[in-house]
């Protein structure tokens, strides 16, 4: 393998690899996230917090996208504002995100051809973009455990959908380790750790449990959370 920026570059072969692919987040807005109803919402916050603080670790182009956030949708998640701080998502009023001009310009500027995309909801916001983007000869790999639906048969059909048109399926974790794919990598191993005993359950604890039992490493420090104190009521 040979390095890319410091960093080393993955085989490809039909593989995800940090320097082959552009990652898309779609319309998480708190109104979408409410009509969510086909999987657990917390945990698609969680999936899609996963994968966007592995596009920072691996150093993966990112387009973000909102629709009516005024008028109707809210503002992008905060949990994703503060991980790209300094990137403003496109504005749509298009439902299908590859009508706007300003999106496909967005992803055409990353020189990719594979596009990692998630969204809410998959019947259209993500649906809709990944068939006309296969149309026009992308590669799509749909991170189905960032997406959800107001139903699970809305869903289903919609992930059979892309899938016939010739989309990937993927979830949040599996594109990480795709990403990292050997952990002799040590530029990268430490925070995809980080980010697996963070955000993937039974994983992560089982990875604390033999650093901390097995290897005699000290425990994960996270942040500290402090609760605020309630305001004294006036007399």
């Amino acid at each position: 393998m040979s390095q890319n920026n410091g960093r080393t570059k993955r085989s490809e072969k039909g593989l995800l690899t940090p320097d082959n692919c552009v990652v898309t987040l779609i319309d998480h807005q708190p109104q979408m996230l409410f009509g969510t109803a086909n999987f657990e919402r917390q945990g698609i916050i969680n999936n899609t917090v996963a994968l966007a603080k592995a596009t920072r670790v691996f150093e993966v182009p990112v387009v973000l996208s909102t629709v009516e956030t005024k008028s109707f949708s809210g503002n992008m998640w905060p949990q994703l504002k503060a991980i790209y701080p300094k990137q403003e998502p496109v504005e749509r009023s298009f439902m299908n995100a590859w009508d706007d001009t300003n999106f496909v310009a967005a992803i055409e500027r990353s020189g990719r051809k594979k596009i990692v995309l998630a969204g809410l909801w998959t019947e259209t916001c993500v649906a809709l973009p990944t068939v006309q983007a296969i149309h026009d000869g992308y590669e799509v790999y749909v991170v189905e455990d960032c997406c959800g639906d107001v139903n699970q048969l809305s869903h289903d059909n919609a992930m059979r959908r892309v899938i016939q048109a010739g989309a990937k399926p993927v979830t949040a974790l599996s594109v990480m380790l795709e990403w990292q794919r050997d952990w002799a990598q040590r530029d990268t191993y430490d925070a995809v750790m980080d980010i697996v005993k963070t955000h993937f359950g039974a994983y992560g604890t089982g990875v604390e449990y033999v650093y901390t039992m097995v290897h005699g490493a000290p425990p994960t420090k996270f942040p500290e959370y402090t609760v605020p104190a309630p305001e004294l009521a006036h007399k």
